[in-house]
């Protein structure tokens, strides 16, 4: 798979689901940024289907527009005041018609959007989807509703998601909301609140049933996987004062990993986000143990030198990050990794950004996210520190590093070349028709002609022939 370098301008996307019968009103929901988001999508359809809303494709149907947002870097945020911008004439011409907020963006700005952005009725943060019927009656009476109340218990383990979109094959399950970890350019824990992890049982019961609907692969999602805890619920800070009894029967991440690929053993698992200072190397036992646990990670680190790591509070270094990436080698040889690498940060030195290089080179990834930094309002760096690396430098540092990823990524694609992959068909080839497109269990795309009688969500063992830098060329083991 080729290395990512993410269009922040990108509109979002918006799914629709079958239409259920006696629904009336008509819901366009638009989703922005993360997995999470879109998981978070599927949870307020699900939430609103019951409610009298078949979901739209057609904007100018809609009677109620949602913008599920993101807010980890300004280019996102503008992307949705423009996105909002273009809904000014529609409302003119649909006055009943509600338009919402949802998200890490209502998160953050609050009582701003409503002041702001005059056509902006309803606005709703991460942790409030259950109060959207309660805020769209409020909205109906002629009053502009807001619920941006964070909680330390909501996990939505209760509500079964709808699946938006999607081919049927592959769905997201959340398993940890929020996050602890403070990274000082990070808005995540102050638009998703404290981290706290979701009953194990509801998971797995979900992962059930996605299997009997026909689904051949889940991630299992969260803003830090690693993190998961579970001691009868609450935030992750408050174990300490957990009973003995919690402490002795919790469940961390390697404990649910295991669990799932024995309730569902012939379903692929994947999971993400992970990260560096909380992950176990139990977690690649499990992922040595049971075959059906892609052998890929990802595995922010976000910069090379531990000038850096340390001016954004990552709570590890680059010593103890290659210690653990040689350590996952030794357990599963055959594991990938990929990276968010963030270039320009505050007082970063041309050291700096030599030793974010080296790293690279070392650990050789996959692919990755790469960024140039973006100041956020309301963090740490943003509070405390100047952001003084001038963009020209930033964009050109961040050239060499998406330059050396597009070296590594050609060189690792090149390295699955003469070997049978299994490859997890996933739907037609964007660029032919008569190939399908996949990917390995290290989450590299493979394309390969279709033969008679393969279909979606078929699991089908492929020769790699070829590469180019982001993809592999295959072709069916008969």
């Amino acid at each position: 798979m080729q290395e990512k370098y993410i269009d922040e301008t990108k509109q979002g996307e918006a799914f629709a689901i079958a239409e259920k019968d006696g629904n009336s009103k008509k819901l366009f929901l638009e989703s922005y940024g993360c997995q999470m988001n879109f998981s978070d999508s599927e949870i307020v359809a699900s939430i609103l289907n019951e409610q009298g809303y078949n979901t739209t494709l057609k904007v100018e149907e809609a009677d109620l527009i949602l913008l599920n947002t993101c807010s980890i870097r300004e280019k996102a945020e503008q992307t949705v005041r423009m996105r909002l911008s273009q809904f000014k004439n529609l409302k003119k011409e649909k006055p009943n018609m509600t338009v919402g907020v949802l998200g890490c963006m209502a998160e953050r700005l609050k009582t701003k959007f409503l002041e702001e952005e005059q056509l902006v009725d309803l606005v709703v943060g991460p942790d409030a989807y259950r109060d959207l019927p309660n805020l769209l009656k409020e909205t109906e009476d002629g009053r502009d509703a807001i619920n941006v109340i964070l909680s330390k218990e909501e996990t939505y383990a209760d509500i079964n998601p709808v699946r938006l979109g999607g081919n049927g094959v592959t769905a997201y399950v959340t398993i940890t909301r929020g996050c602890d970890n403070m990274c000082t350019f990070c808005v995540v824990p102050f638009t998703r609140g404290r981290e706290r992890s979701r009953d194990p049982h509801s998971i797995l019961e979900e992962c059930k049933s996605l299997w009997e609907s026909g689904y051949k692969e889940i991630t299992l999602l969260g803003q830090n996987v690693d993190s998961y805890l579970w001691y009868g619920g609450g935030p992750k800070k408050d174990f300490a004062k957990a009973s003995e009894m919690q402490k002795a029967t919790a469940v961390n991440f390697a404990q649910l990993l295991d669990w799932v690929a024995k309730a569902v053993p012939q379903m692929r698992i994947r999971f993400s986000t992970s990260n560096p200072q909380d992950m176990s190397l139990d977690v690649f036992r499990m992922m040595a143990k049971h075959e059906n646990i892609c052998k890929y990670v990802h595995l922010p680190v976000q910069s090379g030198s531990n000038n850096m790591l340390a001016a954004m509070n990552r709570q590890h270094t680059r010593e103890e990050y290659l210690d653990l990436i040689k350590k996952a080698k030794e357990i599963v040889p055959e594991v990938a990794f990929s990276q968010d690498m963030i270039v320009g940060f505050c007082n970063e030195t041309e050291e700096d950004h030599q030793d974010t290089l080296s790293l690279m080179k070392e650990v050789e990834y996959d692919y990755g996210y790469m960024f140039a930094y973006s100041e956020r309002p309301g963090t740490p760096a943003h509070k405390k520190m100047e952001d003084n690396i001038p963009a020209d430098v930033k964009q050109r540092r961040l050239a060499e590093v998406i330059a050396l990823q597009g070296e590594l990524s050609r060189k690792r694609m090149k390295s699955y070349v003469g070997r049978v992959h299994q490859i997890l068909i996933e739907g037609t080839s964007k660029k032919n028709e008569n190939q399908w497109k996949g990917r390995n269990s290290q989450n590299a795309v493979c394309v390969f002609d279709k033969l008679e009688g393969q279909k979606i969500g078929d699991l089908v063992d492929v020769f790699v022939f070829d590469n180019t830098q982001g993809t592999l060329l295959g072709e069916t083991v008969k």
